[in-house]
């Protein structure tokens, strides 16, 4: 698959498929994404596992999951599968994302980005440590509904 030509000028989004509070994100981006700068990919497919390796992540396992290497975060990725490809992580990614969105999330992302990024990383971090706990741990990655199924990889 050539990522580049898939995903054009969108983001790519990395997320813990078995995560419910990933899961509920994602729907939360979903319905919020109404000019389509947004594309998914749970970090078990097939589909991303060349782009994680290139960013150091065990090409079979997940960088949001408990056996993992990988740092406990949600992935975005501007221009995946090119040269120019940029990695954010943690708050970052957040803001990166929100900033994509239609008003009034992008002032939402400025307002983010005026907290120092140590400790809204240390306040994503701890959201993160609980999340399966607070949230739940799914079986299996939910199936997006067809209308969904061209948003994910």
């Amino acid at each position: 698959m050539d990522l580049a030509a898939t995903l054009g000028s969108r983001l790519l989004v990395i997320y813990d498929g078995h995560c419910g509070l990933c899961n509920r994100t994602v729907r939360w981006l979903l319905a919020r994404d109404r000019h389509d700068r947004l594309r998914f990919a749970p970090s078990s497919a097939p589909a991303v596992a060349a782009v994680l390796t290139r960013h150091g992540f065990p090409p079979d396992a997940s960088p949001n999951g408990p056996s993992s290497s990988g740092p406990c975060t949600i992935l975005v990725f501007r221009a995946a599968g090119t040269p120019a490809e940029t990695l954010h992580t943690r708050s970052a990614a957040v803001a990166v994302v929100l900033a994509e969105l239609p008003r009034p999330w992008p002032f939402a992302a400025r307002l983010l980005r005026l907290i120092p990024r140590p400790l809204r990383d240390l306040a994503y971090r701890v959201i993160a440590r609980s999340r399966y706990r607070i949230w739940g741990r799914l079986a299996a990655c939910p199936l997006p509904t067809p209308e969904q199924r061209s948003r994910f990889l």
